[in-house]
C-alpha cells in the first residue's frame, strides 16, 4: 500500500516512542520464542555515524522500527557491514506494506553512510520476517551473533 503516509523519524533509542515499541517486540519475542531477545545492546550502538534507529508513524501514532548498527560481521564480499535490528511493525498495522518500507528506508540510510553489506538474525518462529527479508533480496549466511548457536537461529545478508 504506497498511499499510506508512513512517516520515518530518526529516534534515539531511548526515546519514549522507541522504548514502548520495543518492549511490545520483545513481549512478542517471549511468545514466540518463550523469552525476550537477551542480545546484548549499548543504545549508542544506534547513534549516527555507526548506527540509526526509526520510529515509523500513521498518523502521527508510533506503528514500528527499525535500526541498523554497524557490525565486524562480513558475509557476500561485503566490505563494511551494518546489522539490521529491531524490525517491527505493531500487529494491528501489519500487512500493509509497512515493514518493506522501514527495511528500505534502512538500506538506503545505511549505504549513504558508506555501508556494502547488511546482515540480520532472525529466527524460524518468525516465518513472515524471513519471507521479508527473502522477497527483498537477503541471502542466508553463515549463522552469526548472540543466538548463533540455537537451531533456530536464521541469518541474512544483502549487497547494497
Amino acid at each position: 500500500m504506497t498511499d499510506v503516509v508512513l512517516d520515518l523519524r530518526i529516534a534515539a533509542y531511548g526515546d519514549a516512542d522507541a522504548t514502548a515499541l520495543v518492549a511490545r517486540v520483545q513481549e512478542e519475542y517471549v511468545d514466540r520464542y518463550g523469552g525476550p531477545d537477551e542480545t546484548p545492546l549499548d543504545p549508542s550502538m544506534f547513534d549516527p555515524p555507526n548506527g540509526l534507529f526509526l520510529v515509523a508513524y500513521l498518523d502521527g501514532v508510533p506503528v514500528g522500527t527499525g535500526a541498523w548498527r554497524r557490525t565486524s560481521v562480513l558475509a557476500l564480499g561485503g566490505s563494511l557491514g551494518a546489522e539490521i535490528k529491531r524490525m517491527y511493525v505493531v500487529p494491528e498495522h501489519r500487512g500493509r506494506g509497512l515493514a518493506r518500507r522501514i527495511l528500505a528506508e534502512l538500506e538506503s540510510t545505511a549505504a549513504a553512510a558508506g555501508y556494502d553489506l547488511l546482515v540480520l538474525e532472525t529466527g524460524l518462529m518468525q516465518p513472515e520476517a524471513i519471507g521479508l527479508y527473502e522477497s527483498s533480496g537477503y541471502l542466508p549466511i553463515e549463522r552469526f551473533g548472540h543466538y548463533r548457536d540455537s537451531e533456530v537461529n536464521r541469518c541474512f545478508g544483502k549487497r547494497l
